[in-house]
Order: structure tokens, then C-alpha cells, then sequence
């Protein structure tokens, strides 16, 4: 569960030096600075990953300066790699500098003195932050601080994976066990190990269960852009990514189903999700099993009533919104379940429960 710090419950007047107080004391010692202190607004929140944490932020403009002085007064000893979400800031660290803009990473160290500055013309920013104690990077020191304060571009390569995974984690870290978020602070460092690897062109100096995991990563991402291609097996995933069939099953080993049971499992939640979509409601069946892979309705028909209980046709029926009313109070949540006709307006709909 993320823990969230918010300037909403403290007068306006007095929200920007509460959230410097904040800063200060609970994250590490910063001075900031603000050019509208009185319109300041700020919201953080942190979720635990095991031996890293997560942290996403939203707030109005500031300036940020961390002296020798401060570092000496507190220091996590971290590096901490950002997804800026919104808006846009400027990084001087180690002397290196760098400004990014929406969808771009940027690493900097707690423990070197920095300076970073968002201007008010970019209005409201927002980030999703890695915190990463030092001692768990494999890569070397003399290595990271070349990339300290440096553009990462989040739209190709792994750092295109790294992006979306950050935030994935945002949106559904809440969701998790702590065990699962425990193995998702795994996924993070290696990752972000090997986007930073692949920024300094030292890919192949990685552990090799460093390598194996972000191969995974993208393997995975490949297959989600992919659904729809009716011709993706495990033969397409293989071929794409220089492998050998057998290599990529050994890789799907741990992962708790196979290739192909992935595939089956994306296609089917994608065209469930589709059937609920009242928006979709005149596109046939057909159309969204083609659109998503399947390759033929009597395939697909038989995969959705066997991973769901109900054929296609009679769980969009239990979509419509008076119907669902009824399911909820069943409490069906999507399991395979046993048939019964459900009443809607003195009609009858075949069912589930």
C-alpha cells in the first residue's frame, strides 16, 4: 500500500513550508525554494518493494539545492532514477546537467550534491521515482556517474520497458501482496540495471540472472504488442529475439505457465475486457476474437467458456449494467461458475452464479 503525505489538509499558507519540513526530515536534507510559495501544492507517497522502495510525487514548480553541507547532515546513500510523468525539470549533478520532459528518466546520487530546478512555465509535475540503495547496483561506481544528470529517452530500448513497467507499478503496485511487491523490487533493480547498462553500452559487463530477467521483461513486452498478430507462437517470440525455441521455454520455466499460455491468457483478458466495453457492444463477437488473435469464433469460444464458465455471447448478456447489478450481489468475479438464468425486466438471460 503506498504511504501518502498530502499539503491538502494544511492551510494554503503554509503548505509549502510544512512540505519543505517534510522533505528535510523524513527523505533527506534539501533546501527549496519556491517563486509562488503561497499557490504551492504537493502530494508524495511511497511504496515498499523489499530492498528498494518506490516513490511517485505531484507538485507545483520548485527548486531544489542539496549542498556537501546537507549530505553531511543525512544521506540515504541512494541513487534514485526517475520517470517524469508531467511537466518538466532541469538536473546539475557531478558536473553534468541535463532538463527532460514527459516520458524521459533521469538518474542522480543522494550522496554527491546537486541542483535541480522546475520552471514555473512547465506548470504541475509529476514523477514516478526508483529509490536504489547503492550496494545492490552491480554496476560499478566510476560506471553510474557517467550517466548522473544525464537524458535517458523513455521511448525506445529498455528504458522504453523500464518506463512502463515504473508505471505499471504506480497503477497497480496498491494491488499487491507483499510478497508479490517484494519480487517486483527484484524485477526493479534488474531492470533499471540494465537500462542504465544498455545507456553506458555495457550490456554484456551484467550478471547473467540480470540479463536472463530483462530478456524476460522484453519478451513480455513483445508479446503484448503483439496479441493481435495471429501468427504470434512461441516459434515468432523466439525468432524476434535470436533465440532458440528451447532457450525461451527453459526462460518460461519459473515463470508459472508457458509461452503459449501466456499468449492464450493476454488474448482472452484482452477480449474480455473488450465484450464488457459498452462502447464495443456493436462490434461482433467475432470481430474482437480476430482482433486479438484468435483465429477462428469457434476456437475462441471454446478457450473463453473453458478460462470463464460462460461462452463469449453470454458474459457480454451479463454486462449490461442491470444485469451486473444482479451478478455483483452474487458475487461473481469472473471464475467459472454454474449456469442459471438470470431475470431482467420479466426476461430471461442465461447466466451465471
Amino acid at each position: 500500500m503506498w504511504s501518502v503525505v498530502s499539503t491538502g489538509a494544511v492551510p494554503a499558507g503554509e503548505r509549502f513550508d510544512w512540505y519543505s519540513d517534510i522533505v528535510s526530515r523524513e527523505v533527506m536534507p534539501a533546501a527549496l525554494s519556491s517563486e509562488r510559495p503561497a499557490e504551492f501544492q504537493g502530494e508524495a507517497a511511497v511504496l515498499d518493494l523489499g530492498d528498494i522502495r518506490a516513490s511517485r510525487f505531484s507538485l507545483s514548480p520548485l527548486r531544489s539545492r542539496r549542498t556537501a553541507a546537507m549530505i553531511r547532515r543525512g544521506d540515504p546513500e541512494q541513487y534514485q532514477l526517475a520517470l517524469l510523468r508531467k511537466g518538466a525539470t532541469s538536473l546539475s549533478q557531478h558536473r553534468n546537467e541535463c532538463t527532460i520532459g514527459a516520458g524521459d528518466l533521469m538518474l542522480w546520487d543522494t550522496s554527491r550534491p546537486s541542483y535541480n530546478q522546475m520552471p514555473a512555465a512547465g506548470g504541475q509535475v509529476q514523477a514516478t521515482i526508483l529509490l536504489l540503495p547503492r550496494n545492490i547496483m552491480p554496476l560499478r561506481t566510476q560506471r553510474l556517474d557517467q550517466v548522473l544528470a544525464r537524458r535517458i529517452p523513455g521511448d525506445r530500448g529498455m528504458a522504453a520497458i523500464l518506463a512502463a513497467f515504473m508505471t505499471s507499478l504506480e497503477d497497480h503496485g496498491a494491488e499487491c501482496t507483499p510478497e508479490e511487491l517484494r519480487r517486483l523490487g527484484t524485477v526493479a533493480v534488474d531492470l533499471a540495471t540494465a537500462c542504465l547498462a544498455q545507456h553506458l553500452d555495457t550490456e554484456d559487463q551484467l550478471p547473467a540472472e540480470v540479463r536472463t530477467q530483462a530478456l524476460v521483461q522484453r519478451i513480455h513486452t513483445f508479446i503484448e504488442h503483439n496479441l493481435g498478430d495471429p501468427e504470434l507462437n512461441p516459434s515468432a517470440v523466439a525468432a524476434h529475439h535470436h533465440i532458440s525455441v528451447r532457450t525461451l521455454h527453459q526462460l518460461f520455466h519459473d515463470q508459472g505457465e508457458s509461452v503459449r499460455a501466456r499468449i492464450r491468457r493476454r488474448r482472452l483478458e484482452q477480449c474480455r475486457s473488450d465484450l464488457a466495453d459498452p462502447g464495443l457492444r456493436a462490434r461482433h463477437v467475432s470481430a474482437i476474437a480476430a482482433r486479438w488473435g484468435f483465429s477462428g469464433s469457434v476456437v475462441f469460444s471454446r478457450s473463453f467458456r473453458e478460462a470463464y464458465g460462460l461462452s463469449p455471447t453470454e458474459f457480454r448478456a451479463l454486462c449490461v449494467p442491470e444485469v451486473l447489478e444482479v451478478v455483483e450481489a452474487w458475487g461473481w468475479r469472473g471464475r467459472p461458475v454454474r449456469r442459471r438464468p438470470v431475470p431482467v425486466r420479466g426476461r430471461r438471460v442465461e447466466g451465471s452464479s
